[in-house]
């Protein structure tokens, strides 16, 4: 336990009861624990104007303020006249210009993702070396960056433009995705192609972006060599706003140089607000929060305060590294020096107790913080403002705080047991106007609802808008014209419905290289048709002809972009179609002919891509020629002979893309005087022979003769 000890044991049988609870309350704690870590990922780095918060701990908004934490399930709103900055713990940055509103989806130690409801995103993000993915879905589409890259989102009514400044993002509707490179814009809604253009000239929101990304990125000062790759997010903080010295007994340290009075000490400008079951250190400084959730402080004489930053791998993020003590009438915290013990709800690492793991009322702290010895070290606030929304802070001369009030009995193990009240939950007690609140739409909004709909994918080739399968390939205009990200107006049109990819989209097949999902047809009001085969981009219909005379409307099923619909034709008048077996691109579809005069033709067999058709000659006057076997490129068939006569006509099996029917014909002798079959409009009569083989006695249609027998048909 280090510098703590626990008190005098207690009865066997209390022991046990006390155990059995704490295991108890230590299972129920452990989502907190999660929780708690969430905060460290991302903070508010900067804020112009009446920027507001929803977070999940109070469920209502309030003002925003500089370092508050945001976790999964918070709200930004952003209103006309302001902008914020956001800061996630790997250095990427988002910012939201005015009437702009973002929903914190997801995030975790590699990857996040967020929803831009409306208004404007610039996002710089800078990708850890592990993998990882920050997805943006807007209500039009879903824009993903798997790698270092830095690019726009501009939303209207119709539409959402995304604009790529360095690397490249993958951006997907319902009805495909497409990738964007540095220079581009793509243009889009939530069911139309898109429109790439080159970009356009910069407007005042990029400049105020490039700016920003200048001071933090323009030059790395001595931050970069002193802080552990864990907080090197953090360095512009420190280069910007103080400097590194060298002390003997912790190395380099680093101190601040501005907005620091007489009177100043850690943790002071700020205060403690409620959240993940915790208070939580908001400070007041711009660069206030690396410094006060890792690490620790010391002073010295000719320095002044300075902070110890952690060592390299031990790097933890807290609510606060302070020590606590209550009385009846104050509260108050003292920095944390290095090594001195931490008591939180968590695991920090070395130098720290997990107090959900041991009994609070049973840890006895034996020494005294050496801050508490240094002039305004303590903060003491009165005990019935710390949890209002402006705590008072008390000066008491350091003898009372020495001798009353930092002695062994108030020492509190964590954060006080002090209920939070609703002003808890905000660092800003600032009142908003009302035309400056979020509209209702925004208001209204159910992040979980969102968080369902629009789930966070890593996997590159999986679609985010389908989930399971790999997105479609989204049909784009490339334009010359520049344009500038959320000015003029994109040539985009609506895509039918069929040729969408579906949320639920029927089970896929395998397809070879270019072709479309081979999708299983949905039902339709029409009367039921055969079912047709899968066809490749550009093919043609599949068909599968039916008895009748009219057409019976066929069902169609999904297709793919480019594709003409799955039908299901029915009967025509002339001879039933064989079945077309596969053949290779560029090939001529198989056609199963009527009945002609002369001998029959071969059955043809599969061919490969550029060769001549496989044949089954029939018997004939003819000598017979061997059957043909499989041939590659640019062979010869060989030949099989086969019967003549009256060959049964084939089944058509489902062709390749642009290939035309692999055909079995039928037979071809001189037909027996037929029987005439009533004709559609513009088709010739189906003939039937009479059972002799001799031309039975025809049922003359109108305009009709019969040349053998004249009388018949006058």
């Amino acid at each position: 336990m280090g510098k703590s000890e626990f008190l005098s044991p207690v009865k066997e049988d209390n022991m046990k009861i006390l155990k059995a609870v704490m295991l108890a309350v230590g299972l129920l704690l452990v989502p907190v624990y999660a929780f708690s870590a969430n905060l460290g990922y991302m903070r508010i780095s900067l804020i112009e104007g009446d920027v507001q918060i929803k977070t999940t701990d109070a469920g209502d908004w309030g003002a925003a303020s500089i370092n508050t934490p945001l976790a999964e399930g918070d709200q930004v709103w952003v209103p006309e006249d302001a902008r914020v900055e956001l800061q996630l713990n790997t250095g990427t940055y988002i910012r939201l210009d005015q009437s702009s509103a973002l929903q914190i989806l997801s995030m975790d130690e590699d990857s996040s993702q967020f929803y831009l409801t409306q208004g404007n995103a610039y996002i710089f993000h800078d990708a850890p070396a592990r993998k990882g993915v920050i997805q943006v879905d807007t209500p039009d589409a879903s824009t993903r960056a798997f790698g270092k890259a830095i690019f726009r989102i501009d939303m209207s009514e119709q539409y959402t433009d995304v604009a790529v400044y360095k690397g490249y993002v993958e951006t997907e509707n319902n009805v495909g995705n497409t990738r964007i490179n540095a220079g581009q814009m793509v243009s889009l809604g939530e069911n139309t192609n898109g429109e790439v253009a080159p970009m356009g000239p910069s407007d005042e929101w990029e400049g105020w972006n490039k700016t920003r990304n200048e001071r933090s990125f323009a030059e790395r000062g001595a931050s970069s060599r002193y802080l552990p790759a864990e907080l090197s997010a953090y360095s512009s903080d420190f280069d910007n706003s103080g400097r590194w010295v060298q002390v003997p007994d912790y190395g380099n340290v680093w101190t601040p140089t501005v907005v620091v009075g007489a009177d100043w000490s850690p943790y002071r400008d700020g205060r403690w607000i409620w959240r993940g079951d915790d208070y939580v250190w908001v400070g007041s400084e711009s660069w206030g929060w690396a410094p006060y959730h890792y690490g620790r402080w010391s002073f010295g004489a000719n320095i002044g305060w300075f902070w110890v930053p952690p060592v390299a791998r031990e790097v933890y993020w807290s609510p606060g590294y302070v020590g606590w003590v209550r009385t009846d009438d104050y509260v108050a915290w003292v920095p944390l020096a290095p090594e001195e013990i931490y008591y939180g709800r968590g695991d920090y690492g070395r130098n720290s107790v997990n107090i959900t793991n041991v009994n609070i009322n049973q840890v006895n702290i034996t020494n005294v913080y050496r801050n508490v010895n240094v002039n305004n070290g303590v903060t003491v606030v009165n005990r019935n403002s710390f949890n209002t929304g402006r705590p008072t802070i008390v000066n008491v001369n350091k003898n009372i705080i020495q001798e009353k009030i930092f002695v062994k009995n108030n020492f509190s193990v964590g954060t006080p047991d002090i209920k939070p009240t609703k002003a808890s939950y905000f660092a800003s007690t600032k009142e908003i106007q009302s035309a400056k609140l979020p509209p209702k739409p925004v208001r209204n909004l159910q992040v979980e609802e969102l968080k369902h709909s629009r789930p966070l994918i890593k996997d590159q080739n999986k679609s985010v808008l389908n989930p399971g399968v790999k997105p479609a390939s989204l049909p784009v205009n490339t334009v010359t014209t520049p344009r500038t990200p959320g000015k003029g107006k994109p040539m985009i049109q609506q895509v039918a419905p069929a040729e969408r990819v579906k949320p639920s989209a029927p089970e896929v097949g395998p397809t070879g290289r270019g072709q479309r999902r081979l999708v299983e047809p949905i039902e339709r009001e029409k009367p039921a048709a055969p079912e047709a085969g899968p066809t490749g981009r550009g093919q043609r219909q599949q068909v599968r002809p039916v008895e009748g005379e009219k057409p019976v409307a066929p069902e169609v099923g999904p297709t793919g972009r480019g594709q003409r619909r799955l039908v299901e034709p029915v009967e025509r008048e002339k001879p039933t179609g064989p079945e077309v077996g596969p053949t290779g691109r560029g090939q001529k579809r198989q056609v199963e002919p009527a009945e002609r005069e002369k001998s029959a033709a071969p059955e043809v067999g599969p061919t490969g891509r550029g060769q001549r058709q496989q044949v089954r000659p029939v018997e004939g006057e003819k000598p017979a020629t061997p059957e043909v076997a499989p041939a590659d490129r640019g062979q010869r068939q060989q030949v099989m002979p086969v019967e003549r006569e009256r060959p049964a006509a084939p089944e058509v099996a489902p062709a390749d893309r642009g290939q035309r029917q692999q055909v079995r014909p039928v037979e071809r002798e001189r037909p027996a005087a037929p029987e005439v079959a009533p004709a559609g409009r513009g088709q010739e009569q189906q003939v039937r022979p009479d059972k002799k083989g001799k031309p039975g006695g025809p049922e003359c249609g109108p305009g009709q003769k019969d040349e053998k027998n004249p009388q018949k048909c006058p």
